[in-house]
């Protein structure tokens, strides 16, 4: 594992987008996004992260992340 004495930043893909992300949780990945509070439906390398894991699922370099929000109207 590699030390960081900087920040560290890693490279995910998120909704099958390259980015690079300084997020050490899932939590703080939505931070990032601008997505924290809202319903947010999240899954990592194809296993679902239940909203109250949200804060002790790390993402490491190479994760692949795919976000679903719901989108009112009528």
């Amino acid at each position: 594992m590699a030390r960081c004495y900087t920040v560290c930043m890693k490279a995910l893909e998120v909704n099958g987008e390259a980015k690079k992300t300084d997020a050490d949780t899932v939590a703080d990945l939505l931070n990032e996004l601008g997505l924290t509070g809202q319903a947010v439906a999240v899954e990592v390398n194809q296993a679902v992260v239940p909203k109250k894991q949200h804060g002790e699922a790390t993402l490491n370099d190479g994760d692949k992340v795919e976000l679903v929000t719901l989108v009112g109207g009528g």
